[in-house]
């Protein structure tokens, strides 16, 4: 894949303003449908290029996104991951409908999600089952005859749900729906989906991995002062962020040499490896979102070898350093062999980043997996593991998220 990917459909009101947006899983920026083999590998795929690779606000700006939620995903903690703010839960009644989702829906609505019923062509049992728990209903209007689509919103009427007229495709059927008392619309009359994508960025970045190189390796402070002299984007960035973190300094942060003192070697390594992500970036968006998630996924590494080896501060380092750097490749658009050779890291994280290998690839496979909502991947990379739970896996993701975004407030 050559970026990260994300449709967006436009849902309108009776006036033509935009309201929401669909969110929907593509693998190309050229798809116009998807292909979806996994429901919840999809929603999940959604949820990550939203949230992590895209940034939900440049996705969704004050809309709220309509969501796929098939019964998985509702019953798994990703949906912990979604603000309710920010998302409608699309349900559809031909999933399976349990005692236990019901009353994990029940939950989730009493905690703020909102829910839609999605693809509605008449009314029957399990319909009426999930009426109550839903706040918009998204009637197919291209699969029901005029008649019936009269009955139809009769019936659902009597439900205090907003009705959304799906597949509208010509003014005849707008107008129709309109006089029935539709009061959303979507479909390509009014927009086709877009496809949003985050493209991978310039090779030519490839020359800031030197000064990571130099920070790794046994330069002294002048030489790697030099280098930051000769990276303008670079330096300011360094300072604005040693400026906001650096609690306890009584003074400001004058110089680029004194923010390498402040800071001290491993932890300048670690802002770099950061740095990389943002320094003289085109697209923002693109930066931020890759610096957030890499961010994240190196505090997550650090977190669980932390729980491994809490006494190897090494290990942990080194865990934190295959989390940022595995991402890299993406930024560069470059193989991450040249990156590996660059850098000259050792031999288990240059295992771990080309071929998942060793402890620390099983580590970065868990993360992962994680990052996908691949649930059965994630269980037997724990039951390998064997001295990590999913309950623990899932405090330190939300541990690790607000570490990242902490850490994007510095940055930006």
């Amino acid at each position: 894949m050559e970026g990260f990917f994300l449709g967006r459909q436009p849902i309108l009101d009776r006036n033509q303003n935009l309201v929401a947006f669909e969110l929907l899983f593509r693998q190309e920026e050229t798809d116009e449908k998807a292909n979806v083999i996994n429901d919840l590998s999809a929603s999940a795929n959604v949820i990550i290029n939203a949230y992590c690779q895209l940034g939900i606000q440049n996705v969704l700006g004050k809309q709220r996104g309509f969501i796929n939620a098939d019964p998985d995903l509702v019953m798994s903690d990703i949906i912990s991951l979604l603000p309710a703010k920010h998302v409608v839960l699309e349900i559809k009644e031909t999933a399976l409908i349990t005692a236990e989702f019901m009353q994990r829906c029940n939950e989730l609505k009493q905690n703020g999600y909102q829910f839609a019923l999605d693809n509605i062509v008449a009314m029957n049992t399990k319909v009426e089952q999930l009426l109550p728990l839903v706040s918009v209903v998204k009637v197919d209007i291209l699969a029901v005859e005029r008649k019936e689509l009269a009955e139809l919103v009769t019936e659902l009427n009597r439900w205090p749900v907003l009705l959304l007229a799906l597949k509208v495709e010509s003014r005849e059927q707008e107008a129709y729906c309109m006089q029935l008392g539709f009061q959303m619309f979507q479909g390509y009359y009014f927009a086709r989906p877009e496809v949003l994508a985050v493209k991978r960025a310039d090779p030519a970045k490839l020359s800031l991995l030197k000064l990571l190189t130099l920070v790794m390796g046994d330069s002294d402070i002048e030489e790697i002062e030099k280098e930051f002299k000769h990276q303008p984007g670079l330096s300011y960035n360094l300072m604005r962020m040693v400026n906001s973190v650096a609690s306890g300094v009584p003074q400001k942060i004058n110089s680029i040499k004194h923010a390498i003192m402040i800071l001290g070697r491993k932890q300048l390594q670690r802002w770099i490896q950061l740095l990389l992500y943002t320094a003289n970036q085109s697209d923002d968006s693109m930066s931020n979102a890759l610096m957030q998630t890499a961010a994240a996924r190196g505090k997550l590494m650090e977190l669980v070898a932390t729980t491994e080896r809490p006494h190897d501060k090494n290990h942990q380092e080194r865990a934190f350093m295959v989390g940022i750097l595995s991402l890299l490749d993406v930024l560069l658009g470059i193989e991450m062999q040249q990156i590996v050779d660059k850098l000259g890291i050792p031999d288990d994280m240059s295992q771990a980043l080309l071929a998942r290998d060793g402890r620390l690839g099983q580590e970065l496979k868990l993360i992962e997996a994680n990052e996908k909502g691949e649930v059965t991947a994630i269980q037997s990379i724990l039951t390998e593991l064997g001295f990590l739970s999913l309950n623990e896996l899932a405090d330190m993701e939300i541990q690790a998220i607000g570490w990242a975004n902490r850490i994007g407030e510095a940055v930006n």
